[in-house]
């Protein structure tokens, strides 16, 4: 299975190139819409602003590729908000294949159970709800644990398009989507054997 990794030249995506390897795909790292198109999955991974991710995507001419994409897409963590609308980070004009926008936590203020007040970033491990059966939760049983680092959170115009959810002061979405597109918020390659689960599936997902 050959697995595109789309590099935008930033970020650290050694540890999703290690995850997929480790599950026999082929992976290559690219910014290249010829290989993009030719791989049988893609990957849009993130770690950074939504703004210069954009401005890469739109300097490397990778927009039109990533908008009419037929196989597979997995989107992770700024790659998953970059599938939206916009994005309040940058006032960032994103992708614009799942409806709806990107917002920042407003936590400002708030305790958690303990007495301890909200952060943001969100980092640290959390639940993820899983909204309806989708083939990637297979195997992965609902309440799960994974790894979160981000300060802003995906708000879907559409209830349908929400595939988890994830409890942070409020109720957010954490995984979503629609035809042949997933995305997570967390990191499934920082999350351990149930992360590898999501990816297997992602390796087999035939939408």
């Amino acid at each position: 299975m050959s697995v595109a990794i789309v590099d935008l030249a930033y970020g650290n995506i050694g540890s999703i190139e290690i995850a997929l390897k480790r599950l026999g795909a082929e992976t290559l790292r690219t910014a290249d819409p010829s290989a993009i198109r030719a791989a049988e999955r893609v990957v849009l991974p993130g770690v950074g602003a939504a703004g210069y991710a954009m401005g890469r995507i739109d300097a490397l001419g990778l927009r039109d590729t990533l908008t009419t994409l037929e196989q597979p897409l997995l989107g992770i963590c700024l790659g998953m908000q970059l599938l939206f609308e916009e994005s309040e980070e940058d006032n960032a004009a994103c992708l614009g294949l799942i409806p709806g926008t990107v917002q920042r936590f407003r936590l400002e203020g708030r305790v958690q159970g303990d007495g301890s007040r909200y952060k943001v970033p969100q980092m640290g491990w959390n639940r993820v709800r899983q909204e309806f059966a989708h083939p990637l939760w297979a195997g992965i049983p609902d309440e799960s644990w994974f790894y979160f680092v981000h300060s802003f959170h995906a708000a879907p115009s559409e209830a349908r398009h929400s595939a988890g959810t994830t409890e942070y002061g409020d109720r957010f979405t954490s995984a979503v989507a629609r035809d042949n597109i997933f995305a997570t918020q967390f990191h499934p390659e920082k999350s351990a054997d149930l992360g590898l689960a999501l990816y297997r599936n992602f390796l087999h997902w035939m939408p």
